[in-house]
């Protein structure tokens, strides 16, 4: 066999090859559908959601004014009490406030989830803004839709060593 020879069944069969990955991303066709023997190979199972996760859900959706979403973080008395201000606002305005008061915050510190009862954690959270920082607790109940945030506590500021944005020397 030429070395020409070769080199054209090589080019056919990467070709070959490229074509058949193709074809199988357009056919939805996946490696973990391949079966192995009587093992079928699968994708590991997604992570429950944490109550920092739904921490973070909250806040993202309060950052883009996603209200609806900003609503399902919340279940009980907190819940009804957000619905009411929306109810007395319109959805726009509601938006607008939720982007407005999330603007000056510059990053944020969640700590560990602290177990209070068997369906409830509480976990602070941390704002840093521009000029200072301010902690507040959250109280989270674990129920059929996952965590959701029951109540919060009062913002209380935090003395900081160094603020925000302060040039390194």
């Amino acid at each position: 066999m030429t070395k020409e020879r070769k080199t054209q069944i090589v080019t056919i069969a990467v070709l070959t090859a490229a074509f058949g990955v193709v074809l199988a991303q357009k056919t939805g066709w996946k490696i973990s559908d391949v079966k192995v023997g009587d093992i079928v190979q699968s994708p590991a199972p997604k992570a429950e959601p944490s109550p920092q996760d739904a921490i973070y859900a909250m806040l993202d959706a309060a950052r883009i004014g996603d209200v609806k979403a900003y609503l399902t973080s919340y279940t009980g008395q907190m819940d009804a009490a957000l619905k009411q201000s929306l109810a007395e606002t319109t959805e726009a305005g509601f938006a607008k406030y939720l982007k407005d008061s999330n603007a000056a915050v510059k990053g944020i510190a969640i700590s560990e989830p602290q177990t209070v009862t068997d369906r409830e954690v509480k976990v602070r959270v941390e704002y840093v803004y521009q000029d200072r920082n301010e902690a507040q607790t959250m109280y989270l109940e674990k129920g059929a839709g996952g965590w959701k945030i029951s109540r919060v506590d009062g913002a209380e500021r935090v003395k900081t060593l160094v603020p925000y944005g302060t040039p390194v020397q």
